[in-house]
């Protein structure tokens, strides 16, 4: 595995004095009630009403703020006092600078409400799911194999917050893509794993030409239906219907471009080498797969690293059991083995995003 800056700096050396490591391993013993105070500090508005008043207050004008009992601000405010998402000076409570983040931070307040209302309660099952290479936490919800095929039937504030976690990334790059994607003009796009067809609503939007089909589960599709449903363009869109785990599924032939958003990331390594074959076998020499990836090695901040590599535990948990958000380099090493090869790498992408394009491999005689 290899790193670039940041992140080989940052992977490389101890960041934390003796005192700060002690510090550091109970914050990770108390993570849990770290995370739930911090929420509802969120949530009861008490990180607001701070914000608001830059001079701080005290506890008793924040209880008379607000419809908290005494002890529950107390209790609130003393742990977020330690946590840091607090400051105390001159009897009164002022916002941190990590206080803020939460406040105005929306990338935090999506991946917080993900967490809670998607990951919370399965993580429990994690140990299991590692050893057993199945997404043991879905139980959670229901009996499917991935979260994909109950995600229509998710508890209502489950589904809302897993849309939203998952198009506040991909529509920040959207507008790049269409860009890239859409360079030589193509008049027609296969969009795999089309979800609600928000992709496909903004190539048809962006081309007056191009026609769309979005391959995917039958319950995703009837999704994607509703959403497109009356819209300008969605004539130009159409659905089509497949299990791309099933080894037979071959992939429609004829399309200029195919499309892979943050799809393949929900796939262990040989699925993808398996579906990029069959991709592969759909294209002629001039068709293009592009693929659009959150790969952690490739981000501009590290931070962004740490938040996709514990996201590659959802996968782990809940969705399939078996994929993550990728290194480069193993995908690369999917699509070479594909017979695929890579014609161009575009990063920086909205909100970390790369796309591989790709093409045919040519091989000689």
């Amino acid at each position: 595995m290899k790193l670039v800056s940041p992140q080989k700096e940052m992977y490389s050396k101890e960041r934390f004095t003796a005192l700060q490591a002690q510090r550091f391993a109970q914050e990770i013993a108390f993570a849990p009630v770290v995370f739930q105070v911090s929420r509802l500090m969120l949530k009861f508005g008490l990180l607001h009403l701070l914000d608001k008043h830059k001079k701080g207050l005290t506890m008793d004008e924040i209880t008379a703020e607000t419809s908290l009992s005494p002890y529950t601000v107390q209790v609130l405010l003393e742990a977020s006092l330690t946590i840091g998402l607090v400051l105390f000076r001159n009897d009164a409570f002022l916002l941190s600078k990590a206080g803020w983040f939460l406040v105005h931070d929306e990338m935090v307040n999506v991946n917080m409400d993900f967490i809670h209302d998607v990951n919370y309660q399965g993580l429990y099952y994690l140990e299991e799911a590692l050893l057993q290479g199945k997404p043991e936490g879905l139980k959670v919800f229901g009996n499917w194999k991935t979260i994909y095929e109950g995600l229509s039937q998710l508890p209502e504030q489950v589904q809302r917050s897993w849309f939203r976690f998952d198009h506040y990334y991909s529509d920040h790059s959207f507008e790049q893509a269409l860009g890239i994607v859409f360079a030589n003009n193509p008049q027609t796009l296969l969009d795999v794993g089309g979800n609600t067809g928000r992709w496909a609503m903004q190539c048809v939007a962006y081309s007056d030409a191009v026609r769309v089909s979005v391959m995917d589960l039958p319950q995703q599709l009837e999704m994607m239906k509703k959403q497109i449903h009356s819209k300008q363009g969605a004539d130009r869109i159409t659905p089509y219907e497949a299990d791309i785990l099933d080894k037979s599924t071959s992939f429609p032939r004829g399309f200029d471009v195919v499309w892979m958003s943050q799809f393949l990331d929900c796939f262990s390594q040989e699925e993808v080498t398996d579906i990029l074959t069959r991709t592969a076998a759909s294209m002629n020499e001039d068709a293009r797969l592009y693929i659009m990836e959150t790969f952690w090695d490739r981000q501009q901040f590290e931070t962004a690293s740490y938040c996709l590599t514990q996201i590659s535990l959802y996968f782990t948990v809940l969705a399939n059991g078996n994929s993550k958000m990728y290194h480069s380099d193993d995908m690369i090493r999917c699509v070479e083995k594909s017979g695929l090869t890579i014609e161009t790498i575009h990063d920086n992408l909205g909100l970390g995003h790369s796309i591989l394009q790709c093409k045919l491999k040519i091989i000689e005689n």
